[in-house]
């Protein structure tokens, strides 16, 4: 069983800069979705790029913003349980009420955009608390299990097919709604089939076991301590920006072929690694980088906040009940729009880091979380 090593968990400004990363990526990808609206109507404004741009940003930001936030998330738990433990406390109830308040908050963002990750982040968050009180060398068994992709390599090799067919009768309800619906009618049909909906894409792009395993990655992070620059932990993060660097770039040049479903996810997961090493590297290498990233550590610890936001502002854009950007728009403009939705964003959290310590809705979550 894990036990507390007493060592002081100083607030980790890289995280921060991570989180920052992985909500403005999440907000850019978003945009070259059009919010989930992959219409069949005539794009209205294109441009010769927009192709290039789209497969650029699926290569840098597809799958690996939200396991960053995964990764993130799994070292916030490590950080308030171990707190707590320190004092002689369990958390684990109180860890449990607060993935309820998430579960709340991911009713409220489904609302307005059907992507959202937060209730299954909530629903994954519980499973942190049993595997929290195993000792660490079993904790690095799971999380191996978890990386090679148990259920997509079980499928491969028992030449078992999933029916997906679901997943696309609901989305073509939800598209309905979203480019020719009302308001009201796309809050419900996202209120009905949203939790669904991503539950079904997770299967589908081989997240269902990632997830859990970034979660749990970054409680194991944490109890290592590697996000602080102590001991052999700067030279651990440049063997990894090493290995993954040489593993993204084989892999780039290899055909999948019939081993796309299991090989995907798994290349998803070392370019994952390659950025977050890369990031947490030159944060500590340069002066230069952490001055720039710095900007980028206002924009996380807002995190929650800025989710919620970019969901109300960007649905607004896109979906036809308002702005109805989804077929007006090539991939190029839409990102364009989704680097002003971040710095706008960016402005609100200045003006609202000037005179409060916390976000709005990261405040509230704390009060409820502790009542």
């Amino acid at each position: 069983m894990y036990k507390t090593r007493n060592l002081p968990n100083t607030r980790i400004d890289v995280a921060d800069a991570l989180r920052g990363i992985a909500v403005a990526g999440i907000i850019l990808y978003h945009s070259v979705e059009h919010f989930n609206i992959f219409t069949e109507e005539p794009i209205l404004h294109t441009l010769p790029s927009d192709q290039t741009v789209a497969d650029l940003l699926t290569w840098l930001l597809s799958g690996k913003m939200y396991g960053i936030f995964a990764m993130l998330f799994g070292l916030s738990f490590f950080i308030m349980k171990d707190n707590q433990q320190q004092k002689g406390k369990c958390f684990s109830g109180r860890f449990a009420w607060r993935m309820c308040l998430l579960f709340m908050f991911g009713i409220v963002n489904v609302a307005f955009y059907d992507g959202d990750i937060l209730m299954l982040y909530a629903v994954y968050g519980l499973l942190l608390i049993p595997i929290s009180y195993l000792p660490s060398r079993v904790v690095w068994y799971i999380i191996a299990l978890l990386a090679i992709q148990p259920v997509e390599l079980f499928c491969l090799l028992t030449g078992t097919t999933m029916n997906h067919s679901t997943l696309w009768d609901i989305y073509g309800k939800i598209v309905s709604a979203h480019e020719h619906g009302t308001f009201g009618e796309n809050t419900l049909v996202n209120l009905r089939y949203g939790f669904e909906l991503n539950f079904r894409f997770n299967v589908f792009s081989g997240r269902l076991t990632q997830l859990l395993c970034l979660f749990i990655l970054g409680m194991q992070l944490g109890r290592q301590r590697l996000f602080y620059k102590e001991g052999r932990n700067l030279q651990i993060w440049h063997t990894i920006l090493c290995v993954s660097a040489i593993v993204v770039i084989t892999l780039s040049f290899v055909d999948f072929g019939n081993l796309t479903t299991w090989l995907s996810p798994i290349y998803n997961l070392v370019i994952l690694l390659m950025i977050v090493s890369a990031a947490v590297s030159a944060w500590y290498a340069f002066e230069g980088v952490r001055r720039v990233l710095h900007h980028l550590c206002i924009f996380g610890r807002m995190s929650l906040t800025n989710y919620l936001q970019q969901s109300i502002i960007g649905s607004f854009i896109f979906c036809g009940y308002g702005l109805g950007c989804y077929y007006k728009v090539g991939v190029t403009y839409a990102v364009l729009i989704g680097l002003m939705m971040v710095i706008a964003q960016y402005a609100f959290c200045r003006y609202w880091f000037s005179s409060h310590q916390r976000g709005p809705l990261e405040g509230l979550w704390r009060k409820l979380t502790w009542i």
